[in-house]
């Protein structure tokens, strides 16, 4: 279906300072973006925040006002790109009257692929998405035949289907319900396990959370983090924080340790699963010491890293969670 790709050292994505102001709305400031091959890299934050308009600028699709952007080591202007970018918009568009093969034999001729190479990849894609088989081929379907799920994996497929080194996803799992996210992200990690580079905007922080090596959380047009993920958790400690869970039955022998405010300052229940926040200077090995003296059954005990969208409380607080962010998928 796709040729593995040997990444280059070289950036995939590099922004220097750019800016894109529309009247007296500063849309982009002063945004640096260096973005490494062959990983999935999430650009988050809420809605509004700058996210497609980084994107856009990013394909060339509109200039910044300042600022340079290069794109797997050439200029983003340079012509030679084209074929080698793969973009899934945000505001989704496909020929309604036409069918679904039609479409995407369309699309690839655009990207300089042969019909019939283009007609081998179109059945494997759509047997992929399971758009073939059981006895209906909605490839001959034409696109307003198709659900909203079966619409957005046929764009998706048009996105993929010129085998492009660089692919841009904004917004790629609104929308969907869980079966067709689902195939959606295990598409994006097996791309990745191909070498593509994949960058996708996202306010749905959890689902970039279990997706993404890198990130960068936007607000307000700035870059307001980003980094590795692992180094983004690892310098946002916060107040530690454990999960629990008891045996069944267990959990009243454990009351007077968690009531104790010098050592537990929140607790937040599920049954006999808790998520507790220690008190300042309390320890994690304090706590599983406490419940072992005191012989309570223990089913689980895990520290727990701050999700992402603690972390952007953390940075930007409250007032910058504008409406249509969530912490979940």
């Amino acid at each position: 279906m796709s040729r593995t790709i040997t990444q280059e050292r070289a950036s995939a994505v590099r922004l220097s300072t750019v800016s894109k102001r529309y009247a007296n709305h500063v849309a982009v400031d002063r945004v640096s973006l260096d973005i490494r091959p062959g990983i999935i890299f999430g650009l988050l934050g809420p809605n509004g925040a700058g996210k497609t308009s980084t994107i856009r600028l990013m394909l060339n699709l509109m200039l910044p006002d300042e600022g340079r952007i290069e794109i797997l080591g050439k200029p983003a202007s340079d012509p030679s790109l084209v074929n080698r970018l793969g973009y899934l918009p945000e505001e989704r568009g496909l020929y309604r009257k036409m069918e679904v093969r039609r479409v995407l034999r369309f699309l690839a001729r655009l990207k300089g692929v042969a019909t019939r190479e283009a007609d081998r990849r179109i059945d494997q894609w759509l047997e992929r998405f399971t758009l073939t088989g059981a006895g209906r081929d909605w490839g001959s379907a034409k696109i307003e035949e198709l659900s909203r799920g079966m619409q957005q994996k046929v764009q998706f497929i048009g996105t993929v289907l010129h085998d492009p080194e660089l692919i841009v996803l904004d917004e790629p799992f609104s929308g969907l319900d869980p079966v067709n996210a689902q195939a959606i992200k295990d598409t994006v990690l097996d791309l990745r396990r191909q070498g593509r580079t994949i960058v996708f905007s996202t306010h749905l922080m959890d689902v970039a959370e279990r997706m993404c090596d890198a990130v960068a959380i936007v607000n307000r047009g700035r870059i307001v983090l980003d980094g590795d993920m692992r180094d983004v958790k690892a310098e946002h400690h916060g107040a530690a924080r454990v999960a629990v869970t008891f045996d069944s039955g267990s959990g009243d022998q454990a009351q007077a340790i968690l009531a104790d405010r010098t050592l537990v300052a929140e607790i937040d229940h599920h049954g006999n699963h808790l998520e507790i926040t220690l008190a300042e200077g309390a320890t994690s090995q304090g706590l599983l010491e406490r419940l072992v003296a005191a012989k309570v059954s223990i089913a689980r005990f895990d520290r727990l890293e701050p999700s992402l969208h603690q972390i952007f409380l953390q940075r930007v607080g409250a007032s910058g969670v504008e409406a249509g962010m969530s912490g979940h998928g």
